[in-house]
């Protein structure tokens, strides 16, 4: 007889707690055990060596109740079975305990030798005499759930219930469950993969440590047995899985959550693998996985692996040939031209844009031809500006016979008989045309007995209120007369302060509607304060009217007119040669008298700063200076600081030079200029004056001096 090996450990073989004693002291009668022992607990199988030298796995039964001819082939590790569980009893193959579904498959294949035995037999037919007895079938279909399995197979503890009539034991219904899947991999099992693969050609076929017995064919039974019928679903499933499930592409990394267990452990103890194991280990495994992706790094290093091989498989091909450029007239593309749309018309609002005017100026002065003060400057260049900016601009001034006819170019006759109304009559004028350093200017000369322009000056007349009336008179009436409608009308000082009155008082009702007037005010000083005699040689007349407070009466002198307030009060609006001088003249006292009519009139009163020509005060093309000079060449200034001082016989030095250059006039501040003077002498400096006065003991002193 050969000796029984030590038994395999299963997962039946962990140690459990021992019963209580209340469990020992009442143990459950059972079939076939005695009531002095205690229930059946686990039932550990046990491995024997058989006929052909292999090694089987019996179910260990009870001592009394097992014969030595009881042999049973079962699983390892798994219940034993039953003796009414099948009418023949076939040897199993030596396959692990938990084996997937497709290894019991292709084990199934395999017939298997019926191996007879005496015991077995009485077994066979005690189960045949119990299914002939009619009993409740359970349902083919329905597998039996393990929860509703007997207590002595769950718990282990208490012992087994004797089956009543038509009942099977609780060792049959435990030998007909299915072994429970597992998804752990055990050492025993050879030639299976991972969960879920397919079975490896070892474990399909028998191998030398251990050999299959193959039974002969049974008989189909006349009622297919629980068992059985787990059976056959199991295969089908494993059957449709195969078929369904599609392989995934071979660039798809595994997933770590699929992987087997052994390469998720993480922290826990990593099994060996077993003889014939066909598995890796979780370090192979894990050296065998692909690189993860790095991001940017690898997707450049692909692509230059990519371009590199590219340029290897097209190295050896010949240069591509440029074609040649086709011919012009071949390029050209033939558009048929579209119909013009229709002008639609535009709703938006105008931008604001000055628009160009037609401006006359009347003065007394202009610089070069006729040039006093600083008012012929204004003029000149101010008429210069608003023609660079598109305006036309016309200047009307008197015919003197003083003026400087080189400086005016084409000079001709334009309107010859012109009548100006004077007292009860009129006088007749000639109108002159000429240009002045390209300014458009009309010459007014009056033929009369009392001379008014032909008198050697300009000024320093006991008549020049009535000289410069009649100008003013003149000057309206050929505006009228010639059929011009400028839209401004420009008056300078005291001069031509009645412009205004003329246009309001006698040619807006004559149809002079559209001129609006402009009057600047160059010296508050004089003022042309006259008495009523001018109304009467003008035209005015009603003295009654004009010596009104509100409009020609002086501020100081009832019984007199006051010219320039005329202008201030008539004109549409008023200026003077810059913003603080205006302030100056209607606050600070420095308006002579008129410091009221400004105040009442302060809403058409500003300044506009005077500037100089750039094309007359240019060093780079002065012809007054000896040497030219930029910011580049400011050193040849020195040249002309020299000329001075040998022209005026002044000592040549490095001491600075003060000049002045202006009307000597009380209004300038004379005395300041006086002590300046002294002041620079004392402090070893020079000081140039330029300048004439009216006042004759002004004249006589001399004040030009050097050291």
């Amino acid at each position: 007889m050969a000796k029984e090996p030590t038994p395999l450990k299963g997962k039946q073989d962990e140690k459990k707690p021992d019963p209580s004693p209340g469990d020992k002291k009442k143990p459950k009668a059972a079939t076939g055990v005695s009531a002095s022992e205690p229930a059946a607990r686990s039932v550990k199988p046990e491995t024997v060596e058989g006929k052909n030298g292999s090694l089987e796995s019996r179910a260990a039964v009870p001592a009394k109740g097992r014969t030595p001819g009881d042999k049973v082939v079962e699983k390892a590790g798994a219940e034993p079975v039953a003796a009414a569980s099948a009418h023949t009893y076939r040897q199993r193959p030596s396959c692990p305990p938990e084996q997937p579904s497709a290894l019991r498959a292709a084990a199934k294949v395999l017939p298997a030798k019926p191996v007879p035995t005496p015991a077995a037999e009485a077994k066979r037919e005690k189960a045949e005499e119990r299914r002939s007895t009619p009993e409740k079938r359970a349902p083919e279909s329905v597998e039996p759930s393990p929860l509703k399995t007997p207590a002595s197979a769950r718990a282990g503890r208490r012992g087994e219930k004797e089956p009543g009539p038509g009942r099977a034991s609780e060792a049959e219904f435990m030998a007909n469950l299915p072994p429970p899947p597992t998804e752990e991999v055990t050492d025993e099992d050879k030639g299976v993969e991972k969960a879920g693969a397919e079975p490896l050609a070892a474990a399909s076929a028998p191998t030398a440590s251990a050999k299959t017995i193959v039974p002969e064919p049974e008989p189909p039974s006349e009622l297919p047995m629980p068992a059985q019928t787990a059976e056959a679903k199991r295969e089908k499933a494993d059957e449709r899985r195969s078929t369904t499930e599609k392989p995934a592409p071979e660039s798809v990394e595994p997933s770590p959550l699929k992987t087997p267990a052994s390469a998720r452990t993480g922290g826990r103890r990593e099994k060996e693998p077993g003889p014939g194991r066909a598995f890796p280990t979780e370090a192979e495994f894990m050296t065998n996985l692909p690189p993860l992706p790095t991001g940017e790094a690898t997707d450049e290093a692909q692509e230059a692996e990519l371009r590199r091989t590219v340029e290897e498989q097209f190295k050896d091909l010949p240069p591509m040939e440029e074609p040649a450029p086709a011919p012009f007239w071949e390029t050209v593309e033939v558009v048929e031209a579209e119909p013009a749309p229709k002008p639609q018309p535009d709703h938006s609002p105008p931008a604001y844009v000055i628009p160009c005017m037609f401006m006359v100026q009347i003065t007394p002065e202009l610089a070069p031809v006729a040039k006093v003060g600083g008012l012929a400057d204004v003029v000149f260049g101010l008429s210069r500006e608003l023609e660079i900016r598109g305006n036309h601009v016309e200047i009307i001034l008197p015919k003197y016979d003083c003026l400087r006819y080189d400086h005016i170019w084409g000079l001709c006759e334009t309107y010859r008989d012109l009548w100006v109304p004077w007292y009860g009559g009129a006088i007749h004028c000639t109108v002159f045309f000429g240009f002045v350093h390209g300014r458009q200017c009309f010459f007014i000369e009056p033929h009369s007995a009392d001379k008014f322009f032909n008198r050697g000056n300009i000024y320093g007349f006991n008549d020049d209120v009535m000289r410069f009336a009649f100008f003013s008179r003149a000057a309206m009436e050929f505006l009228w007369k010639s059929g011009k409608h400028p839209e401004i009308i420009h008056c300078h000082d005291w001069q031509t302060a009645l412009v205004p009155v003329f246009l309001y008082e006698i040619y807006q009702q004559l149809g002079m509607r559209h001129p609006r007037s402009c009057f600047t005010i160059h010296n508050f000083k004089h003022q042309g304060v006259t008495g009523a005699q001018l109304l009467n040689a003008t035209g005015l007349h009603r003295p009654e009217y004009y010596f009104h407070y509100d409009r020609l009466r002086d501020n100081h002198n009832r019984h007199a007119l006051n010219l320039m307030k005329a202008g201030v009060v008539y004109s549409n609006f008023v200026t003077t040669v810059s913003p603080r001088h205006a302030t100056e003249a209607k606050d600070q006292g420095q308006g002579f008298g008129l410091e009221p009519t400004l105040h009442i009139h302060h809403q058409k009163y500003g300044g506009v700063v005077n500037g100089i020509d750039y094309e007359v005060w240019n060093p780079e093309l002065d012809r007054c200076i000896p040497f030219h000079y930029n910011i580049h060449t400011i050193d040849d200034k020195y040249h002309n600081k020299r000329a001075l001082r040998g022209r005026l016989l002044i000592a040549d030095n490095e001491k600075p030079i003060v000049a002045f250059v202006g009307r000597l006039d009380p209004q300038k501040g004379l005395e300041l200029i006086r002590h300046a003077i002294f002041y620079v002498l004392q402090r070893g400096g020079q000081f140039v004056l330029l300048g004439s006065s009216p006042d004759p003991q002004i004249n006589n002193y001399s004040i030009i001096s050097g050291v």
